[in-house]
């Protein structure tokens, strides 16, 4: 079930990109460069790996940061961006699955959004933060199936 959360600032490195709905996956293949990034400043990330939706057109495309939150804010390079994930009240659910679930999974929390009549921080498909947080790790789970991702969007105000 969804619950809103106050959730505070936090400061992030990703890889940036637009990419076709079908193109999700390669561009996840990409989390690789910014742990080498990341790697070869000595920055540790200091939760999870996330996807950023910040213009989400399911008929041009989305516009989408790959990344981890860190403890300070540092300066990107090339396709390497930074940035501050806003502090502010967010709806957040948990997805147990497979990430293909994560389709139907936001299908649903949008629609209890609109059944409960919350005001999502978005100008029409321009989000102030959508997040998918991958809280299993390859490493540990490597059964899809088993993964648990967290869905974390922003409302207004």
């Amino acid at each position: 079930m969804p619950e809103i959360v106050e959730l505070g600032e936090r400061p992030y490195v990703a890889l940036r990109g637009t990419v076709p709905m079908d193109g999700i996956a390669a561009f996840a293949d990409r989390l690789r460069e910014v742990i080498d990034w990341l790697a070869a400043r000595e920055i540790a990330p200091n939760d999870a790996p996330f996807f950023k939706y910040d213009v989400v057109d399911m008929d041009r495309g989305l516009t989408m940061e790959i990344g981890f939150p860190v403890d300070d804010v540092h300066s990107g390079e090339g396709e390497i961006v930074t940035g501050v994930l806003p502090a502010g009240r967010y709806v957040t659910a948990t997805h147990h699955g497979h990430p293909d679930g994560l389709l139907g999974a936001t299908r649903d929390l949008l629609a209890w959004g609109d059944e409960q009549g919350v005001a999502w921080d978005a100008d029409g498909d321009i989000w102030a933060a959508r997040l998918e947080v991958y809280r299993s790790d390859p490493r540990e789970v490597p059964d899809m199936d088993d993964w648990v991702t967290d869905l974390q969007f922003k409302l207004k105000g």
